[in-house]
C-alpha cells in the first residue's frame, strides 16, 4: 500500500509537470518577441482574451472608486490642493502623452492620480489608467521627481502591457489544469485528493510567479522609456532600486518572489541605458554625451 501511495505522490508531481506544459506553451509564445524602441517585448498573450478589456476596466473602475472612497472616509485621501498630489499629477501630465506608443487604447483611458496617506512603500496603476501612490513610498525613499516618474512609468506600463489581464487568464488556465491533474491521480490511485491537490497547486503557483517576474522586467524598461520621453532621467530607475535595496535588505530571494531581485533589475536597466539616455537627451534638447551625472537627493544606508 505504501508503494502505491508513493507512486501516487510521484504521479501527482507529474501532474505538476503537466501544468508546466501549459507554461511551455506560454514560454513558446514568449520566445516570439519583438523589439520596439530598443526594448524586447513579449507578444500580448492569447490568454488575456479569457477576460475582455471592458470587463477588467469596469471592475478596476469600481475597485478604484471604492478604495478612494474608503480612504476619504478615513481621512487619509490627500486633497487635490495638497503639494504631493499636485506634484504627482504634474508628473503624470507629462508622462501620459507618451503612453499611446505602447498601447493605443491609452488615449481613451480616464486617467486619475490620487495619493493615500499611509506608510506603505507602494504605488499602483489599475487597468484604464487609475493611479495610486502611498505617501510611504515618497517619504521613505525620499523620491526625486525623476524617481517618481520611474515608479509611475513602471506601474503605468503594467496597465499598458495588460499584465493583469494576461496573468488572470494564465492563472485561470494553469489552476484548471492543476486541479484536473490532481483529480485524475486521486481517482486512479485512491489517494486523498488534498495531497494531490496540494502538489498541483504548488505547480500552478510557481508558474504564476514566473509570469510576474517577466512582467516586472518588461514594465521596468517600458516605464523608463515613457518617463525618458517625458523628460525624466532614466538613470533614476537605478537610483530607485538601490534605495529600495537599502530599505529592504532582507528581501525574499528571486526564485520565490513575484519581483526580480534588485540587482537583476539594475543590470537590465544599465544594459538599456544606451537606448534610453539618447531618448532622454533629445527630450532635454541635448545629447547623451553632454548629460551630467545623475544625482539623487539622498543615499539610504
Amino acid at each position: 500500500m505504501n508503494k502505491f501511495k508513493n507512486l501516487a505522490v510521484y504521479l501527482s508531481v507529474l501532474a505538476v509537470v503537466g501544468t508546466a506544459g501549459v507554461g511551455d506553451a506560454v514560454a513558446q509564445n514568449d520566445r516570439n518577441t519583438t523589439v520596439q524602441d530598443g526594448i524586447e517585448l513579449r507578444p500580448l498573450s492569447r490568454f488575456r482574451n479569457i477576460y475582455s478589456a471592458e470587463q477588467l476596466n469596469e471592475a478596476a473602475a469600481q475597485q478604484y472608486t471604492q478604495m478612494m472612497g474608503q480612504a476619504q472616509q478615513k481621512g487619509v485621501l490627500l486633497p487635490p490642493s495638497h503639494p504631493e498630489v499636485q506634484r504627482l499629477r504634474a508628473i503624470a501630465k507629462r508622462i501620459i502623452p507618451h503612453t499611446a506608443r505602447w498601447n493605443q487604447e491609452a488615449t481613451r483611458w480616464q486617467w486619475q492620480v490620487n495619493v493615500i496617506d499611509a506608510k506603505d512603500v507602494n504605488a499602483f496603476c489599475m487597468p484604464g489608467g487609475r493611479i495610486g501612490f502611498f505617501t510611504g513610498i515618497l517619504t521613505s525613499l525620499k523620491l526625486t521627481d525623476d524617481e517618481v516618474a520611474a515608479v509611475m512609468g513602471h506601474e503605468i506600463s503594467h496597465a499598458l502591457r495588460e499584465h493583469s489581464r494576461e496573468k488572470m487568464g494564465k492563472q485561470a488556465v494553469t489552476n484548471g489544469v492543476a486541479r484536473l491533474g490532481g483529480a485524475l491521480v486521486s481517482g486512479i490511485f485512491g489517494i486523498d485528493p488534498n495531497i494531490t491537490g496540494t502538489f498541483a497547486n504548488i505547480g500552478a503557483q510557481g508558474l504564476g510567479l514566473k509570469f510576474s517576474r517577466d512582467d516586472e522586467r518588461e514594465a521596468d524598461l517600458v516605464g523608463l522609456d515613457i518617463a525618458a520621453r517625458a523628460g525624466y532621467d532614466p538613470r533614476a530607475g537605478i537610483a530607485l532600486w538601490r534605495k529600495m535595496a537599502a530599505l529592504n535588505k532582507r528581501a525574499p530571494i528571486e526564485l520565490l518572489s513575484t519581483h526580480p531581485g534588485g540587482e537583476a533589475r539594475i543590470v537590465d536597466m544599465e544594459s538599456h541605458m544606451n537606448v534610453l539616455l539618447p531618448v532622454y537627451a533629445r527630450a532635454k534638447g541635448t545629447t547623451a554625451a553632454k548629460l551630467p551625472p545623475y544625482r539623487t537627493n539622498v543615499t539610504l544606508r
